[in-house]
């Protein structure tokens, strides 16, 4: 069996230190096959909120990837916005959709971030041509047999969560990615935590989201998924700190 703790939206810059901690010490340990992160790790995208993100990262002592969050993006420099957009991220450009060596897992990166959109929320999803082709080509590139398991930071369709993520083209990007093989797409953006099964490209999809480790709370307290991923299928267990039990999100079978 392959364990991952997925987690989002840490937000360093209105992190919650204690959640961060006792993530910190599951991680050691539980000592999961590796640490998947879907966007967020920073409040404004500030040089000293990436740096203390690359050192809690590599303080865990577990393979990490990370996908880009709309807060990753420079907030106040519109230049750096449009221009050098990830310059920033050079602190964490080793884990930067980092691909991980999992039996029988394939992660596939899929950016759902944009310097700039035709509405005045750029915080929502947008999913381009070009990053849904790359992530196609790794979902067909993925060895036989593997579990594909497709991680972005907005939510590809809604979710029925209090916080929207509207993607554009993201409805589109999940049949797509259905229809080539995705068994789950991991996320994060609305800060609560669900597992759902979603038809999709003519067959099912799991769409798996995790919560925050951030003071930005929505419904759930600070929490993170533990996905447990086995010959017999995929489960997801809401790990929630604090005296409100774990909770497993697993729908029922089909």
């Amino acid at each position: 069996m392959i364990r991952l703790f997925h987690v989002s939206d840490i937000h360093f810059g209105a992190e919650d230190r204690a959640a961060l901690d006792w993530f910190a010490g599951l991680v050691r340990d539980e000592a999961p096959d590796a640490v998947v992160v879907t966007g967020d790790l920073t409040m404004r995208a500030r040089h000293r909120e990436f740096e203390a993100a690359a050192k809690w990262l590599e303080g865990l002592g577990r393979p990490v990837t990370v996908e880009v969050g709309n807060h990753d993006l420079p907030y106040f420099n519109l230049w750096a916005r449009f221009v050098t957009p990830y310059r920033r991220y050079r602190a964490l450009e080793r884990m930067i959709e980092r691909p991980l060596d999992l039996p029988g897992v394939t992660i596939v990166p899929l950016k759902t971030t944009a310097r700039f959109q035709w509405r005045l929320d750029w915080s929502k999803g947008h999913v381009s041509t070009r990053a849904l082709q790359q992530a196609l080509a790794l979902v067909e590139a993925a060895p036989a047999g593997h579990r594909i398991f497709v991680a972005c930071h907005h939510p590809l369709v809604e979710a029925g969560t209090r916080s929207t993520s509207r993607t554009r083209g993201g409805r589109g990007a999940l049949a797509a990615l259905s229809q080539a093989g995705a068994d789950a797409v991991l996320t994060g953006h609305v800060h609560d935590p669900f597992d759902i099964r979603h038809p999709s490209g003519g067959g099912t999809v799991r769409l798996i989201g995790a919560g925050t480790l951030s003071e930005r709370v929505r419904e759930s307290p600070p929490s993170f998924n533990e996905v447990r991923i086995a010959e017999t299928g995929i489960e997801t267990i809401a790990r929630i700190m604090g005296a409100t039990p774990d909770q497993s999100l697993s729908p029922p079978a089909a």
